[in-house]
């Protein structure tokens, strides 16, 4: 089931007795738990049929024993227990209550950054009584799209390259990216459009010197642009780590040559798809493989992890990582 799933059912009364909500993405569980927490009792019935416990400061056998309380002058109580994979050694003590689950009390585990061993026999005993949720990663080319969604929900809209931009400097991890758009959302009228501007003015990341503008560059053949990029990155390196840098050229070039092994590259859609990309970003490939032969792609992607294990300090001859990544351009653009 998808959170927006899980949350229809809750608005329609179906609430389920036991939630264990996992996985390596926290946003999509905090969603579902923190929607039980503010809206499945009123504010009168919280003060005595609703707790939030912290799986370092409490033991499986004391929220077992809260369960099995009956709510008081309500018809369910609630508990939440919140980073409940520190409570990973104890969950064998929860199988007596799986067989006699109250149905009065919503147990919520939230299990965060990790899955559960489900060859286990407490899990497999709670994924036949409780609604198990898995909150997955997203992979990186799927995030823009959802930072559109997201952002088209509290009644904005927000340009490909803008989308891209957050997803560069915040990377993947959607609770980051949710509290700076919440924070651009306040200044900028409603209804507006996310510009790269906004994002520079509002969040600091440049709109001219980032690593979408440097694959773009290097794309194109725009060597002096290119150039000023990487001798920005040499002047504010806490703020451009190479480490990044390198990570996103390889996977540029790593596209390309997928580009290249494409047997219709008319179809802009089409190619989109193949390459996991927003259909805005399509132009780009279309000019860095008329600039790349495939052969030269494959050579790039050699040099490229050349150029990342120096970084690690492999046969660097004491180069700074400025120097390194200058090196890198000169060899891919030459």
């Amino acid at each position: 089931m998808t959170v927006e799933n899980i949350i229809s059912d809750i608005k329609k009364g179906n609430i389920q007795p036991l939630y264990f909500l996992y996985g390596n993405e926290p946003y999509f569980i905090d969603q579902i738990s923190d929607y039980i927490e503010n809206n499945v009792l009123t504010e009168a019935e919280k003060g005595f049929n609703q707790m939030v416990l912290y799986g370092r400061d409490v033991s499986m056998a004391e929220i077992i024993e809260n369960a099995k309380r009956f709510p008081m002058m309500a018809d369910r109580q609630v508990i939440i227990v919140k980073e409940a994979q520190d409570l990973v050694r104890t969950f064998d003590q929860l199988e007596p209550y799986l067989e006699n689950i109250l149905p009065t009390t919503t147990l919520v585990f939230n299990y965060k950054y990790k899955k559960p061993d489900k060859r286990k026999t407490v899990f497999k005993k709670m994924g036949k009584v409780a609604l198990m949720f898995e909150g997955k990663s997203l992979y990186e080319n799927q995030v823009p799209s959802w930072i559109n969604t997201y952002s088209k929900s509290k009644g904005f809209q927000i340009e490909p390259k803008a989308a891209q931009m957050l997803v560069e400097f915040l990377g993947t991890e959607l609770s980051k990216i949710v509290n700076e758009l919440d924070k651009l959302f306040i200044v900028l009228p409603k209804d507006a459009t996310v510009t790269p501007q906004a994002v520079e003015e509002n969040i600091g990341i440049s709109k001219d010197f980032n690593n979408f503008e440097l694959r773009k560059a290097i794309g194109n053949k725009n060597v002096v642009k290119a150039n000023q990029i990487i001798n920005y990155f040499a002047q504010n390196p806490k703020s451009n780590p190479l480490v990044v840098t390198i990570s996103l050229l390889n996977g540029f070039f790593t596209q390309l040559l997928q580009y290249h092994a494409l047997p219709n590259k008319n179809d802009s859609r089409a190619v989109a798809v193949a390459l996991r990309v927003n259909p805005f970003f399509v132009k780009d490939y279309i000019i860095a493989g008329k600039n790349y032969p495939m052969r030269k792609v494959s050579q790039i992607i050699g040099l490229i992890r050349d150029a990342d294990v120096k970084s690690k300090g492999v046969g660097a001859r004491d180069l700074s990582h400025g120097d390194l990544l200058k090196e890198l351009l000169f060899r891919i653009m030459h």
